[in-house]
């Protein structure tokens, strides 16, 4: 299967300065300059984020890197690691650690890091009310903020990578519960910005991200800078989301899991697995 996975580095979309020469020394000069095959790519220039289009699965504990090693037969390139956050349905992740996402990395895997943090007062799902966004949504969204950002620098997870902020659906008729998970995911978005870091967002498409669409429309600020949303039992559809504009997130700006919860086996591992379309930043990797 030929893969359309790819990666976009700010340094790699530079314009190039053309020399004014004389035409009979522009190829000798081209000969001259031109890299060896092989050669490894500029990676010099601005820093900012790197951004992954391809396919990705995100599974709920990290997976070994020999179950990586299996999967690399697979369309996938980019894997979502639940690295923290109190509302983790899988707390223990014995395989993430600092050397595990270096050697992620290098065996060619964009990662995407997702933060599950307190949830919404009125969460859809039971096991999350143990885990709601308390008095001061302010507050907790700064403080989690910050341990996410901790969190992502103790496994080598460098500024400039997008940390995905995972909001489970939560009821948009409840008014008071939709504004202060809103002050919440503003205070998270802000912190994680001033900390250097990109604020994304994980939610459903007809709960999470049609409040967020709302509050854009509205003119809110501290919004998410990248929406991760999910539309399960679909067609990979990254820019035709109904519950978003179509000139909103974009260019590079999203990501839609489209199923949940399926089971695919490659290289002889099996894993229960969401599927995801990527147009959007990845970790960047110390």
């Amino acid at each position: 299967m030929r893969s359309t996975n790819k990666i976009i580095r700010r340094s790699a979309l530079r314009p190039t300065l053309l020399l004014t020469a004389l035409t009979g020394l522009l190829g000798l000069l081209a000969t001259l300059l031109a890299p060896a095959a092989g050669a490894e790519p500029d990676r010099t220039g601005p820093r900012g984020p790197n951004v992954f289009q391809g396919w990705a699965f995100d599974t709920c504990r990290t997976p070994s890197q020999s179950t990586l090693a299996a999967w690399k037969g697979s369309k996938y390139r980019g894997v979502g690691v639940y690295f923290g956050g109190r509302g983790r349905a899988c707390p223990r992740q014995p395989n993430l650690t600092r050397d595990w996402v270096r050697a992620a990395h290098r065996a060619g895997w964009r990662l995407l890091p997702l933060y599950v943090g307190s949830q919404a007062p009125c969460v859809v799902n039971k096991h999350k009310r143990k885990v709601t966004i308390g008095s001061d949504p302010v507050q907790v969204g700064t403080g989690e903020a910050q341990d996410a950002v901790r969190r992502a620098k103790a496994l080598g997870i460098a500024p400039d990578s997008a940390l995905y902020l995972d909001m489970e659906a939560y009821n948009l008729r409840d008014a008071a519960c939709t504004r202060k998970t809103l002050e919440y995911i503003r205070a998270w978005n802000r912190e994680t910005l001033r900390l250097g870091y990109v604020p994304g967002f994980y939610s459903s498409a007809d709960s999470g991200v049609r409040h967020i669409e709302r509050a854009r429309r509205a003119g809110t600020r501290d919004l998410p800078s990248v929406m991760w949303f999910a539309r399960w039992h679909s067609k990979p559809n990254l820019y035709g989301e109904p519950e978003m504009s179509a000139s909103a997130w974009r260019p590079h700006r999203r990501i839609h899991q489209y199923a949940g919860n399926v089971a695919e086996t490659h290289g002889g591992r099996r894993m229960v697995i969401d599927r995801n379309q990527v147009d959007a930043p990845v970790a960047v990797i110390q």
